[in-house]
């Protein structure tokens, strides 16, 4: 009687595990294309169907993240909620995703997790500036020509070589900022001395001066951070 009864409790846990366990791992074709059907969701106005969409790919593409993250913040076709917001963000942020930085450090600097924290969005935004975002490079610019005390040290060559960097991508405000202060008095790198997160001689602003190690490298694919306008803070429209 025993022996019987114990195989049909394994029998009954082996289905269990069939049910739950995970479907076969899609091809990057497929992930790609539910992506996309999540953006036509998206630009159809079914915000509920997008954000469905790109939550079945939460753990298999950044630019899906970012999008659950944008919309969890903003309660777009899902309940607010700035927290899962942030851990969704973090987890992006956390291997390279530039947009992904960019919009948590705008989360921390507008308080929309509690008081707001500078100290925790300047790591970020320097980071995400580094990687050529121009919003991150534009709000660097603006704390550079104001100064942040203690954080930020004013510094107006540092903030026009970011205005100048984010104009070349076209951001209206960065121009017309840029056009303001005047250019800088060397044309701008690519990634602005000012704000390398891993130069040991000038450490990222809100950091202390010995920082944890950088954050692993995007994996090899298109940005996931193209927006439909370099200053927005729309969906990731590529992967």
């Amino acid at each position: 009687m025993s022996q019987k009864l114990f195989t049909l409790l394994t029998l009954a846990l082996c289905a269990c595990l069939a049910v739950s366990s995970p479907a076969q791992a899609r091809t990057s074709a497929e992930i790609a294309a539910d992506f996309a059907s999540g953006v036509a969701a998206y630009d159809a106005g079914d915000y509920q169907k997008a954000f469905k969409i790109w939550w079945e790919l939460r753990y298999e593409d950044l630019a899906a993240m970012r999008n659950l993250g944008m919309m969890l913040r903003k309660g777009v076709g899902t309940e607010k909620d700035p927290k899962k917001a942030e851990e969704i963000y973090l987890r992006a942020a956390e291997v390279g995703m530039p947009t992904a930085q960019a919009d948590l450090a705008d989360m921390y600097i507008k308080g929309e997790l509690g008081d707001p924290d500078l100290a925790a969005a300047l790591p970020l935004l320097a980071r995400a500036a580094a990687a050529n975002h121009p919003g991150a490079q534009f709000q660097l610019g603006e704390f550079y020509e104001t100064g942040a005390p203690p954080l930020v040290p004013q510094d107006l060559e540092k903030a026009r070589e970011l205005y100048a960097a984010a104009a070349r991508s076209g951001m209206p405000e960065a121009i017309a900022r840029s056009q303001f202060l005047g250019p800088p008095a060397a044309e701008p790198i690519a990634a602005p001395a000012a704000v390398n997160a891993s130069a040991p001689a000038s450490p990222v602003p809100g950091e202390t001066a010995n920082p944890p190690p950088s954050p692993a490298p995007s994996p090899p694919a298109p940005p996931a951070s193209s927006e439909p306008s370099p200053s927005g803070r729309g969906p990731a429209r590529f992967r």
